[in-house]
């Protein structure tokens, strides 16, 4: 059967009318974007200032979109959802690393992941961004094709064998590897990257995704190469679709620096492109693995429709839905109790590590159109259905 993403009482089972009230808050608070923007310049300047903040954000933000400081709490969130019927993705919230140390740390503590994951049943995917384990600067110059220094060239296979380290013991574990997407003046070492690990260990089943964000204007082409070069080279192709992440920097380095912007002209392109993207990959799905990454319900509604409409089970192992873990529960709860394959993304990390991507979500609330409107409209119909004040 199709989902039905009014019902809240599915959507919200989880919740207890605590949890309700302070997500209401949350985002009525997020609904203003001036408050949205000076609460996130004074929390930068808080921990810049090193004060005593971080028991407010851990209390707010912090445990409605991220699963924990550490993986052994994100565990427990992850158990909770399994309760439902969803997956998780762990992922490691942790950012902005600017040093080689800091990128070869990170190498055990994803390893540790994909084994904890690989212990339980209801965590099918960790998530990784190449920017974790590279220098931007070097990823720019990758990008680019300007020659490397003999220093450069060396961090560069250090940062080929991290990620290959990953997804060796991601093989080995049977469990799903996510690639961010990252800026379009750096995408093109990530594909490369992306693909290349694509080629060594997807061959008889996905475990490595790339991701394809749909508000630039040549993804869709991008995403039919990609699937004729791995048709071609005899692997099969993980695509993760999504809208994308970086519009507002994406358009105004464009501006800057003069050259044409590779966002999408408007949201009807993007939508139209989305849908386009995943209806190619359902079409093709005895070569791929579709990720419909998206916070979209009229996306959702067609997939979950071809789907049923061609007879594809709920539970193929080539097709999940996913939405980032405090957001979009109507979508994720009702998606699985029709038994799709769901997964949460959740990521967990110290709190001043994680605390660029909860800027992340508050701006993305604030500037994505009707986004906190619709999450506000559901608590509040949940409430009211549970006469809770």
């Amino acid at each position: 059967m199709l989902p039905e993403f009014e019902n809240t009482q599915i959507a919200f089972e989880y919740r207890s009318d605590k949890e309700l009230k302070h997500a209401r808050f949350l985002f009525s608070s997020m609904s203003s974007p001036a408050l949205t923007k000076v609460g996130m310049k004074l929390t930068s300047m808080a921990i810049s200032l090193r004060l005593p903040v971080k028991g407010i954000i851990k209390h707010t933000l912090f445990d409605h979109f991220c699963g924990g400081e550490t993986m052994e709490e994100a565990a427990g969130t992850a158990a909770m959802l399994g309760k439902y019927g969803i997956g998780t993705i762990l992922d490691y919230g942790v950012e902005g690393k600017e040093s080689e140390e800091d990128f070869d740390k990170a190498v055990p503590e994803f390893i540790r992941a994909i084994e904890y994951a690989a212990s339980s049943k209801n965590i099918p995917f960790i998530s990784m961004k190449i920017t974790g384990f590279a220098y931007f600067a070097l990823l720019e110059k990758v990008h680019s094709r300007q020659p490397l220094t003999n220093d450069e060239d060396t961090a560069w296979k250090r940062v080929y064998g991290r990620i290959d380290t990953i997804c060796k013991a991601a093989s080995a574990n049977n469990i799903m590897v996510l690639v961010d997407a990252e800026e379009s003046w750096i995408q093109l070492p990530v594909d490369e990257l992306t693909n290349a690990m694509m080629e060594r260990y997807n061959k008889t089943k996905v475990i490595v995704y790339n991701t394809f964000q749909m508000y630039r204007h040549d993804r869709l082409v991008y995403l039919q190469e990609s699937y004729n070069a791995a048709k071609a080279k005899g692997y099969l192709l993980g695509a993760k679709l999504v809208r994308g992440a970086y519009m507002e920097k994406e358009r105004a380095r464009a501006a800057v620096m003069n050259y044409p912007s590779p966002i999408q002209p408007n949201k009807q392109a993007t939508d139209k492109d989305y849908d386009e993207a995943t209806l190619f990959c359902l079409q093709r799905l005895d070569g791929l693995a579709l990720f419909v990454g998206t916070h979209n319900e009229a996306s959702c509604l067609k997939v979950a429709k071809y789907m049923l409409d061609n007879k594809i089970p709920a539970n193929t192992d080539r097709v999940y839905f996913s939405q980032l873990y405090g957001m979009s529960d109507n979508i994720s709860f009702n998606l699985a109790h029709e038994h799709y394959h769901v997964a949460k993304y959740l990521p967990y990390g110290p709190v001043k590590d994680v605390l660029p991507y909860l800027m992340r979500r508050a701006q993305e609330n604030t500037s994505v159109a009707g986004q906190t409107g619709r999450e506000l409209s559901l608590i509040n119909k949940e409430m009211k259905r549970r006469r809770v004040g």
